[in-house]
């Protein structure tokens, strides 16, 4: 039989939690960081790596089919999230994401040992898209594990402050993906980093996450989940328990179209497509696309600490809406002014058919014509004004962190102990994995379709809204939920 002394008192909660929190945040926030490195160093090297995967003759239909490689790798996360979520209700936090982090690392080290379409030919794209399915599975497991982790570790009063140090990663991971690609271009000839210098930051892999591996080891599991466990009230089917119940359904699909679609399309739009629509659509050389997006990504990651602790204060629900709407109101006006920057005079795109393989490809055109009266095609980026492309993704960045800044703590609060992990691992992979994580083949596809530059903003535009609308009216603020307080309604019932 347990005792009441399972549950710590009001009065000794906080300095329970407290203790030594500094280190559980950065044991989870080390693991989680490596694994979004591994996951997000395949779109970091996506103008790299996605001719030597696919047949030779069409970049463009080559870097469509390696960012819808890329984007299979989102598409699968949900799976992830419920088989994953599954285990931590059932067996733990820890175990689940120490679990995840073993096998994230191993496929992306596989990706650095894979030979290319030269190699193996067409086995070398299917062997990647089952590689990024692992990537996926792994990554939907490892959010969820992560964020309950530090949460129910935390005092309720600064869950926000403290779990957007787990929000950090995402981008971090992202900066750390593009400073190795940088560090390792540049210790080398250009021909030998596309020959194999490429798979370096691949298996660098193994060593960050053997160090990972050794610290999460280290790690005892969450005290809410240990007291679930110690009498007998943790979920015996946690799928069950969070798909079976029309009230949990009806959070979930309030959080997902609510919250994290938008945070997820405004998430990607900030980062990955600005760096995307850098290099392909203007032009920009994509050594110095990486250091622009790098350094707003500098610039612009203590503000999720920032919008973190001010949604303590102010609430979740009006920093999130808020970011949402900038989003959709700002990015037009934005990526026009990025365009100006770029100094490339892009104007357009062409959709004419490569003669090679029948295949649209995009090729940034100018107002100029050649004497045949057809468009000339863009050389790259002399002179763009870095400063002010930075400053244009900072402010994308801005948005960013409101979004995603206080939505862990949110998620958390949303969902009952004893399905946590599964019940916010859906929503969150379905908004980022689905919404967020097609954002940039959808965008570069509709670009290439339509010969417009900004026809790929549409879509975050079209989903930031419907998120700032949907969840203005149906989300529920939860900054003042202390997630304790079920576990001794529980008992005293």
């Amino acid at each position: 039989m347990t005792t009441a002394a399972a549950i710590p008192a009001k009065d000794d909660r906080t300095a329970v939690q407290e203790y030594k929190i500094w280190q559980v945040i950065g044991a989870s926030a080390a693991g989680t960081m490596i694994e979004w490195y591994d996951f997000y160093i395949f779109g970091s090297l996506a103008a790299t790596v996605s001719p030597l995967f696919y047949p030779k003759g069409n970049d463009t239909l080559a870097l469509i089919a390696y960012l819808s490689t890329f984007a299979v790798g989102f598409v699968v996360r949900p799976f992830g999230a419920v088989f994953f979520g599954r285990i931590g209700d059932l067996v733990g936090r820890k175990y689940a994401f120490l679990v995840t982090l073993l096998i994230m690392g191993g496929a992306t080290a596989a990706i650095g040992f894979l030979p290319t379409f030269q190699t193996i030919g067409y086995a070398a794209p299917i062997i990647l898209i089952l590689i990024r399915v692992l990537q996926g599975l792994a990554l939907g497991g490892e959010y969820g594990g992560a964020a309950v982790y530090v949460a129910e570790h935390v005092p309720d009063k600064k869950r926000g402050y403290y779990t957007s140090f787990i929000q950090i990663t995402a981008t971090l991971g992202l900066f750390v993906s593009l400073a190795v690609i940088f560090a390792v271009r540049n210790s080398m000839p250009k021909e030998q980093f596309t020959q194999w210098g490429w798979r370096v930051p691949f298996l660098l892999s193994i060593l960050l996450v053997g160090m990972s591996l050794y610290i999460r080891l280290r790690m005892k599991e969450s005290p809410i989940f240990t007291t679930l466990k110690s009498e007998g009230k943790t979920s015996t089917a946690p799928i069950r328990d969070s798909l079976g119940s029309a009230r949990n359904w009806r959070v979930m699909l309030v959080a997902l179209f609510g919250a994290t679609a938008g945070q997820g399309v405004v998430w990607y739009t900030g980062q990955f497509y600005a760096l995307f629509y850098l290099s392909s659509i203007l032009k920009v050389n994509s050594q110095t696309a990486e250091q622009i997006v790098g350094g707003a990504l500098l610039l612009g990651m203590p503000l999720f600490v920032v919008f973190g602790a001010l949604s303590d204060r102010i609430g979740r629900k009006k920093l999130m809406m808020a970011g949402c709407l900038l989003a959709a109101i700002g990015y037009l006006p934005i990526y026009h002014q990025m365009q100006v920057a770029a100094g490339t005079g892009v104007i357009g795109v062409s959709s004419v058919k490569d003669p090679l393989t029948g295949q649209p490809k995009l090729t940034p055109i100018t107002a100029e014509k050649d004497p045949a009266g057809k468009p000339v095609a863009a050389k790259e980026a002399t002179a763009p004004n870095i400063p002010v492309l930075i400053g244009l993704v900072f402010i994308q960045l801005v948005f960013v962190t409101m979004v995603y800044g206080p939505i862990a703590a949110y998620l958390v609060e949303a969902f009952p102990a004893k399905i946590r992990y599964t019940s916010l691992s859906l929503p969150y992979h379905v908004g980022n994995g689905v919404f967020g994580g097609l954002l940039p083949v959808i965008g570069l596809s509709l670009c290439a379709g339509t010969g417009n530059i900004y026809a790929g903003l549409y879509y975050p535009i079209a989903v930031a809204g419907v998120t700032f609308i949907v969840g203005s009216i149906f989300l529920k603020e939860t900054k003042d939920v202390r997630i304790w307080d079920e576990l001794e309604a529980k008992r005293a019932n």
